[in-house]
């Protein structure tokens, strides 16, 4: 459902996207830095829980007929940034008690995997990059329609994406492991994501939307 020609130039163009750093890289790096590989795999595995949603509603033009419509990118902008930003004062509120200990973080990895499937579907630039990149790439010259031809190129992005996740979770945990073992850190970690997750509130508020 991809055409064969085309494929050398979507892969290196899906892997400069993957290597330009953004919201969905921050969050994965500072989540495998402040609590160790486990939380950084949930999270990476709620991105592409999400990518695959996007996939799937950019096949069946859903996410088009949303891209279009200035008023639902702008509640969506708003959304996304007000839950990022309801993240971020629950962590700042934390105390040094309640810092994961090693028995807590499988609660604390499922709370990332939700969050990351959130802030990701309430990120308007994540459905209009899917709007604009992948019908760059659908081609004319094979029987398959477009809308198989994008649910293919979404699949093949988010499989390249989840192992270059994966890839960063491991170097990030590794090199975040001596932190994990500093008290003054770990007393600090849930501030020190409340300040990531405002950070991102604040890039996803004042950002340009790119036009449809």
């Amino acid at each position: 459902m991809i055409d064969l020609t085309t494929l050398p130039l979507y892969l290196t163009a899906v892997v400069a996207l993957l290597l330009v750093p953004g919201p969905d890289m921050l969050l994965i790096a500072s989540s495998s830095l402040s609590y160790g590989k486990r939380v950084g795999l949930f999270a990476s595995l709620g991105n592409a829980t999400s990518g695959l949603v996007l996939t799937v509603l950019a096949a069946m033009g859903v996410s088009a007929l949303i891209a279009m419509n200035p008023l639902a990118l702008e509640a969506l902008r708003f959304l996304g940034g007000a839950y990022l930003l309801k993240m971020g004062w629950d962590c700042l509120r934390t105390t040094p008690a309640d810092s994961p200990t090693v028995g807590g973080q499988g609660g604390l990895a499922r709370a990332l995997f939700r969050r990351a499937v959130v802030s990701n579907l309430l990120n308007p630039k994540a459905l209009i990059f899917f709007v604009l990149f992948l019908p760059q790439f659908v081609s004319s010259q094979i029987e398959a329609s477009s809308g198989e031809q994008m649910l293919a190129l979404g699949l093949l992005l988010n499989i390249m994406g989840l192992a270059f996740n994966l890839l960063l979770v491991v170097l990030a945990g590794t090199l975040g492991r001596p932190l994990l073992n500093n008290p003054s850190f770990r007393a600090n970690q849930n501030k020190f994501m409340g300040c990531i997750f405002i950070v991102l509130a604040i890039w996803l508020l004042i950002s340009q939307l790119p036009q449809v």
